[in-house]
């Protein structure tokens, strides 16, 4: 459990706010009273949480491209944040293949630029960039990878976020060794909940194909990835900013996922969206021959567990309960905000 109070009041700066994961980070620090800047683009998906949820209306959103240096500098120095939580990404593996340079350039320029401005804000004192579980040396082995393992992503998307680790590593070995600054990045898991409208994930297929009452596409049911429900991640890297806040020893780089009975083949994801749906919803096996994503990720999440004493709270099946009820909510028109509230306060409770 988090004391949420620390928030009331604080300055804090997020990038990525009009995204899912963005989306879900706005709205609990808005209900904990947090003084919130956003910077990103406009929200990527029509429909967005962003939009459905009034996300907006709590907090000092910003449109801006992180790639743009002088405007990012000019948002720090008018709002003077004291924690900054970096989630701005081009975050799809498909879509780094079709475009790759515009993968790196904000995925890792993007990370040059929000650290050069955390070096030139003496406001800062608590800074946590937010990578992937994809960011390892992908040996499809059946064990957790540590956070000492080898950083080397595959494909233009997880390399990519392999570079922003390192960038994050260098500029806290050169800059920030002797001032009050904790610098960590965390490295979650694949996110799962209600709001997620993006392409090529595959809890968002289940739910479009439900709409339309067609059979879900699978495309690669035999592969493992650590599932969680969003605010498990959200809950953590807000546990890490605040911990290391009050205590810079406490900085560092922390992997974020479930527990292994939540590892699962994405077909038995499927199954289980499907019995919890209802409907006679059901999928098929087709493989499209798409480019190269890893066939089994897990992670090791006892760094995390040790220093913090954090745990999870909801496995894969409570996760896909809350899923299928926001989706289910939304699809017949109810309040949403209320929804994306009572959800958090059923976390935290």
């Amino acid at each position: 459990m988090i004391d949420m109070t620390f928030f009331k009041g604080k300055r804090v700066l997020l990038t990525g706010h009009t995204g899912f994961k963005g989306s879900w980070m706005s709205r609990v620090l808005i209900n904990a009273g947090a003084d919130l800047t956003g910077y990103s683009l406009k929200p990527p998906t029509n429909p967005n949480l962003f939009d459905i949820a009034g996300i907006e209306k709590g907090m000092n959103s910003i449109i801006g491209d992180i790639r743009d240096l002088d405007k990012l500098m000019d948002v720090f120095s008018k709002c003077k944040p004291e924690i900054v939580i970096h989630m701005a990404a081009q975050p799809i593996v498909r879509d780094s293949y079709k475009d790759p340079v515009y993968t790196y350039e904000t995925n890792v320029m993007g990370t040059v630029n929000i650290m050069e401005c955390v070096r030139r804000t003496d406001s800062v004192k608590s800074f946590l960039n937010v990578t992937t579980d994809k960011v390892y040396k992908n040996n499809e082995w059946e064990w957790g990878y540590r956070e000492n393992d080898p950083l080397d992503g595959y494909d233009p998307y997880s390399n990519s976020k392999s570079c922003s680790e390192l960038v994050t590593h260098s500029y806290k070995n050169s800059f920030f060794e002797d001032r009050d600054v904790a610098i960590s990045t965390a490295r979650a898991g694949n996110v799962i909940g209600g709001g997620d409208f993006a392409n090529d994930r595959i809890v968002p297929d289940c739910i479009r194909a439900m709409e339309k009452k067609e059979k879900i596409i699978v495309r690669n049911p035999h592969s493992t990835r650590p599932y969680q429900h969003v605010l498990e991640p959200v809950m953590a890297y807000l546990m890490i900013v605040k911990e290391q806040y009050c205590d810079k020893s406490l900085e560092g780089y922390y992997n974020v996922g479930p527990d292994d009975q939540d590892c699962v083949t994405t077909g038995d994801l499927v199954d289980m969206f499907c019995s919890k749906w209802g409907e006679g919803a059901a999928w098929v096996n087709q493989y499209d021959g798409g480019p190269h994503e890893a066939n089994f990720l897990k992670l090791d999440c006892s760094k995390v567990k040790k220093t913090f004493g954090w745990s999870t709270s909801w496995g894969i099946s409570d996760a896909l309960d809350k899923t299928v009820e926001w989706a289910k909510a939304y699809l017949a028109g109810e309040d949403m905000v209320k929804v994306m509230d009572r959800q958090i306060e059923e976390f935290n409770s």
